[in-house]
């Protein structure tokens, strides 16, 4: 047994600076590690963390982290089948919003926040796939903006605590989005002027032009804990803990240096501060996050189960490798520091590494934030440029097939996604009508009328219908 000690560090004395929206696997394998790695070098102590839980179901994290004081493991999983841990303890406090929302409001509006950071998924900046507009006739923003609520959403949440700050004279705090949206500063700054101009057009000005929304770029393999994760923390490491996280080892955090009332010094924790994060956005969206898609439904349907099981399939590795070089390399420009080829090749190793066993179910989860942002403006760029979209037209065609609910071998597929209840009829109809699942604009706006993308998506589907997807991948 390995010992695992406490964070060396007196945690005693630790200000909170920073409010964390959405604490998942993600934010305690990225975002608290780093500051996390500042308190251990003496540094950042009024940057502790306060995690808040917004919705229902995260009364699991506030179950399992408040008895640990916050204190959880992360393990690093190498490819070798290396373990490196580590005992986290920058979460110094947790509140649960459905518990006490006035809690979670006054700790916002304190003088001593000055960050409130974001990993609330693709799906929660509540905006139209293709226009990008807010969504303002969504029942709970609706409820939310009305005069005196008691806010429910994250929108409710961050305006109000805004707007008491500004009445009480109080300079706005930072924004920071952590979630893979394109531009998610830019992103975040319209969805909440939005609301906030739905509860007074002046508040929804002065949230737009005073309130500092920086952009980032966030990147680090975190597959769900399983049970599997807590019984090797207890064995290997004696630690009884409610909530482990595994990770890999790679480690990529890009954030545009725009904070008025000032940061963590994060570039101590390894986090490059830029000017302009697009060109490493665009890299990770277009190459991770996109290529993820590229093999979690043709995998699923080739009969694997886990990412390093696809990326040991050599006509699946080929498709995603060939997707990476032929259609999505060609949509970016020039990336500061980073020679695409090697990180592509990195990526594959990731992709590939046995230990972290990432599922295609997670990667092939809640596809409709997905594929719009990932993949569908790469298919526009080449279509733009007369570049290949055979593979992205095979992508989405999988994603297609794999809605219908049912695999190869007549076993069902859950399909979890939170428009699933329109998607899976429409996967289920094309068997005679096959372009059911093509035509939703909200998706795929206007890809149904450009013969170049339809006719390679038609093949696919066909494909996949006839001879099933490890025939297609090698056709492909």
């Amino acid at each position: 047994m390995l010992d695992l000690a406490a964070p060396p560090y007196d945690r005693a004395g630790i200000r909170t600076g920073i409010v964390h929206l959405g604490v998942g696997g993600f934010h305690r394998a990225h975002q608290a590690l780093a500051v996390d790695e500042l308190l251990r070098r003496g540094e950042a102590r009024e940057w502790g963390i306060c995690g808040v839980g917004l919705l229902p179901g995260d009364a699991a994290m506030r179950d399992a982290l408040r008895p640990q004081d916050g204190l959880y493991t992360l393990v690093t999983k190498h490819a070798d089948g290396g373990l490196d841990a580590r005992v986290v303890g920058s979460i110094v406090e947790y509140l649960f919003a459905p518990d006490d929302p006035e809690a979670v409001l006054e700790r916002m509006a304190h003088p001593d926040t000055r960050i409130v950071s974001l990993t609330i998924t693709e799906g929660g900046y509540n905006f139209d796939q293709v226009t990008g507009a807010f969504d303002t006739s969504a029942p709970d923003v609706v409820a939310d903006a009305r005069p005196g609520a008691v806010p429910t959403t994250v929108f409710g949440f961050v305006v109000e605590a805004l707007a008491r700050r500004r009445t009480r004279g109080l300079p706005p705090f930072t924004v920071m989005s952590c979630d893979n949206v394109q531009g998610n500063g830019e992103m975040a700054r319209a969805v909440f002027a939005a609301f906030a101009g739905l509860r007074d057009p002046e508040l929804g000005r002065w949230v737009h032009d005073a309130v500092a929304f920086p952009s980032s770029m966030v990147d680090r393999i975190t597959p769900v804990t399983t049970e599997a994760d807590r019984a090797l923390v207890a064995e290997r490491f004696g630690v009884q803990d409610r909530w482990p996280v595994v990770a890999e080892p790679f480690f990529q955090w890009v954030l545009e240096d725009r904070f008025p009332l000032g940061r963590p010094p994060l570039e101590h924790a390894g986090v490059q501060l830029v000017a302009d994060v697009e060109p490493y956005e665009l890299m990770k969206l277009r190459l991770l996050n996109a290529s993820h898609q590229a093999m979690a439904y043709l995998g699923r349907l080739a009969g694997h189960r886990y990412a390093h099981e696809a990326m040991a399939d050599p006509d699946l590795a080929r498709f995603v490798r060939d997707f990476m070089d032929r259609e999505a390399t060609p949509t970016l420009a020039p990336v500061p520091g980073v020679d695409l080829e090697e990180y592509k090749a990195t990526l594959m190793e990731r992709f590939g590494n046995p230990e972290v066993r990432d599922t295609l179910a997670r990667l092939g989860s809640e596809t409709s934030d997905r594929i719009p942002k990932f993949l569908v403006p790469l298919v526009r760029d080449q279509l733009r440029t007369g570049g290949e979209v055979t593979r992205s037209a095979a992508v989405v065609a999988s994603w297609a097939r794999y809605a219908e609910g049912v695999d190869e071998q007549g076993e069902p597929i859950e399909v979890v996604d939170r428009l699933a209840d329109r998607l899976v009829p429409l996967a289920r109809s094309q068997r005679t009508d096959p372009l059911a699942f093509l035509r939703s604009p909200m998706l795929f706006g206007s890809l149904v009328e450009e013969p170049r993308f339809v006719e390679p998506y038609l093949d696919a589907l066909d494909s996949l219908h006839r001879v099933g997807a490890r025939a297609t991948l090698a056709a492909l």
